[in-house]
């Protein structure tokens, strides 16, 4: 059995996420929700999914992602009941 200390360093190396999300599938995954809450959030512009123009993929960066996030009342913005729910207030 090896029983060498493992570093900081080593174990954020080892259990890092990647931090650009491409796709819906994954931005959905990432939040707890499902692909068509991802879109419906996808169209407020302070929630931070980006669809550039041309393109047919979705993509967030997970710190963004996470920063909102906190950033949120404590309900479950994920969750949310409709699209056209307010997000913020």
């Amino acid at each position: 059995m090896n029983t060498e200390a493992i570093t900081p360093g080593a174990f954020d190396q080892m259990t890092a996420r990647p931090s650009k999300l491409w796709g819906l599938p994954a931005i959905a995954k990432a939040l707890g929700c499902g692909v068509d809450k991802v879109r419906a959030l996808a169209l407020h512009p302070e929630v931070p999914i980006y669809r550039p123009a041309g393109a047919g993929t979705y993509f967030a960066h997970r710190a963004e992602l996470e920063a909102w996030l906190r950033s949120k009342p404590s309900r479950d913005v994920a969750h949310s009941t409709t699209a056209r729910e307010p997000l913020i207030g």
